[in-house]
């Protein structure tokens, strides 16, 4: 019988070894960037700064967040960045009406 750990590195070598992307499309998937974005990335000039702070939630809603990231496929701070962005925006645009 394997052990967990055995596992996970047989798990870690496949998938160092193979393609993922090719199991789950047909079609060849390739990336890019705009050229400006892509220089950007590379100098630096992109790079955001983010700001640390604390905040009083319940542990349900943050319970709820956390589900709703991993549904997404992304970490539950990028989603909640992602929901304040949004709703200021939504805001600024109402005020500026």
């Amino acid at each position: 019988m394997k052990t967990e750990q055995t596992t996970r590195k047989t798990w870690a070598e496949y998938y160092d070894q193979e393609n993922i992307l090719d199991e789950i499309t047909e079609e060849p998937v390739t990336f890019s960037l705009q050229d400006d974005i892509r220089q950007d990335i590379i100098t630096g000039k992109r790079k955001r700064k983010l700001k640390n702070i604390s905040i009083k939630l319940d542990p349900l809603h943050v319970q709820a967040i956390k589900k709703l990231a991993t549904m997404k496929a992304m970490p539950y701070q990028t989603l909640v960045r992602h929901w304040l962005a949004e709703d200021i925006k939504k805001e600024l645009d109402a005020v500026r009406k």
